[in-house]
């Protein structure tokens, strides 16, 4: 046994040194690559945004539930029911997490190095007339073992400046810059514009024709270089709450594409190698970047360790319900427009399915097993979304009882019908079980995904420590981020900043 492990190891870093060499590495290869490992001969289309093709998008409600059974929350694998809060820690939740891991959203290989997290710089800003302390961090991945691949996780971490106690913090999933850079002033700004044109003469004399006819003109006037891009107004309204927020850039984690996969930290695990079918997708990788911030807020004195939730919107609110789900640690959850993936049930036919997540474009985000799902022809036969032993109900249950916020927008405003905004309610009923079991409010509509209906737009489920609110814009969460906080602050029992 020793002998095969030394001789798998040598194997696969003869394969990454292999790949490497051969050139660029693209998604259609790694898919390919990954159908292989899985014997897979055919997967069947995603469907089709457009009505006219065999495989057209179903946004017809009648043909929607073509698997209108979905696994059991409170039922163990081998029969048993679950019947109180101990047996779902010690063994339902277990049992979920494994399958999860193993089917959908992969494991994480033992080994991953450790991060070294540096504070690169600090700018003074203002929300809402709030002044802020913004920071720019960097999280090193220790990549001694394979020197070839670097990963620095970039995050911009915004904290109330002269806040008497600890704050609240949501890190959510966005570009790591500074949101309300500070300006130069006049003199300042004239100084840089002269340096700026005198750098120019110095390389090219000609310019001074330039300079000449235009006069007035300015590299850098007193507001900056350009127009300072606008305040997210998501995050105006935390700070302007008193809370902390973190913008975590996920690129810098995890590439968002399959050719990505022998880079990042999931290539620089494998140390350039492709990865097994049980192995994390990019929506684990970015949830372990997420994890590793939170390790180095614990550190911090001006954050509330104990009250750091996680958003996300589409794609990251995908991430973001991953997230929560596997660490617990995580207070508090805002899920935006998740979709396919997320909240929305995989047995729903209607809009995405889990064919468009299995096929080239979409299948990095996964574990390579969920390709299974969405197989026409293989080894192990045709396969349906039937055949998945969990269903997204019990991936928001994991999350129990801590606070969890479902969020949608409207289709008539841009959060596209593809998304299934009725499903996802329907799952969102579903989990409220494990928030009852364990002592804590759900959304108060009973339990039945079959017979739930999702209510009129604006309508407030925001008694529970479950939440659910369909907001009036469209594929973005921000009409929600004031219900959000004041929900939040309730369940925390905090007062907001007059």
């Amino acid at each position: 046994m020793i002998g095969w492990r030394i001789c798998s190891t040598v194997v696969l870093a003869l394969l990454a040194t292999a790949s490497l060499a051969a050139g660029p590495w693209n998604a259609e290869q790694d898919h390919a690559d990954m159908m292989r490992q899985l014997g897979i001969k055919e997967l069947r289309p995603g469907a089709n945004g457009d009505p006219t093709p065999p495989n057209a998008a179903n946004y017809d409600p009648a043909k929607a539930n073509p698997y209108p059974i979905w696994p059991d929350l409170m039922r163990m694998a081998d029969g048993r029911p679950v019947t109180n809060a101990a047996m779902w820690r010690e063994q339902r939740r277990p049992e979920l997490i494994n399958l999860f891991e193993r089917e959908v959203y992969g494991r994480i290989p033992s080994g991953v190095p450790g991060v070294t997290w540096r504070v690169e710089a600090t700018d003074r800003e203002y929300f809402g007339g709030r002044a802020v302390m913004a920071q720019q961090i960097v999280g090193h991945v220790d990549n001694r073992a394979a020197p070839g691949i670097t990963v620095d996780i970039r995050a911009t971490l915004l904290l109330p400046a002269g806040a008497r106690a600890a704050a609240p913090l949501l890190v959510m999933f966005a570009p790591a810059r500074y949101p309300s850079p500070s300006q130069p002033n006049p003199v300042e700004a004239a100084r840089l514009d002269a340096a700026l044109k005198a750098t120019l003469l110095a390389r090219d004399v000609t310019f001074a024709a330039i300079f000449a006819a235009h006069p007035g003109f300015e590299f850098v006037k007193p507001g900056g270089f350009l127009t300072p891009p606008p305040e997210d107004d998501r995050v105006t309204k935390l700070i302007a709450d008193g809370w902390g927020v973190a913008l975590l850039d996920t690129a810098t984690i995890q590439a968002d594409d399959g050719a990505g996969l022998r880079q990042g930290i999931i290539g620089l695990v494998n140390k350039g190698a492709p990865r097994t079918p049980e192995q994390w997708g990019a929506l684990r990788a970015w949830g372990w970047g997420a994890s590793r911030l939170l390790d180095y807020l614990g550190t911090r004195e001006e954050v509330d360790a104990s009250h750091v939730g996680i958003e996300g919107v589409s794609r990251s609110g995908k991430a973001a319900l991953v997230t929560a789900a596997f660490d617990q640690r995580f207070a508090m959850v805002l899920i935006g427009s998740s979709g396919e993936g997320g909240v929305k049930p995989h047995r729903r036919n209607f809009g995405e399915q889990i064919e468009n997540l299995t096929g080239a474009a979409e299948y990095h985000w996964m574990a390579g097993n969920f390709l299974k799902y969405g197989t026409e022809r293989g080894r192990l036969g045709r396969r349906t979304a039937e055949d998945l032993p969990v269903e997204s109900h019990e991936l928001l249950a994991l999350v129990t009882p801590r606070l969890a916020f479902v969020s949608y927008g409207i289709p008539e405003q841009g959060d596209a019908r593809w998304l299934d905004q009725q499903g996802s309610y329907m799952a969102t009923v579903a989990a409220g079980r494990a928030w009852t079991l364990l002592g804590a409010h759900d959304l108060g509509r009973g339990n039945d995904y079959r017979a739930a209906t999702l209510p009129p737009q604006g309508t407030d489920l925001l008694d529970g420590e479950l939440a659910w609110r369909q907001h009036e814009g469209g594929h973005t969460d921000a009409p929600n981020m004031s219900h959000f906080i004041a929900w939040a602050d309730q369940k925390m029992g905090r007062t907001p900043l007059p």
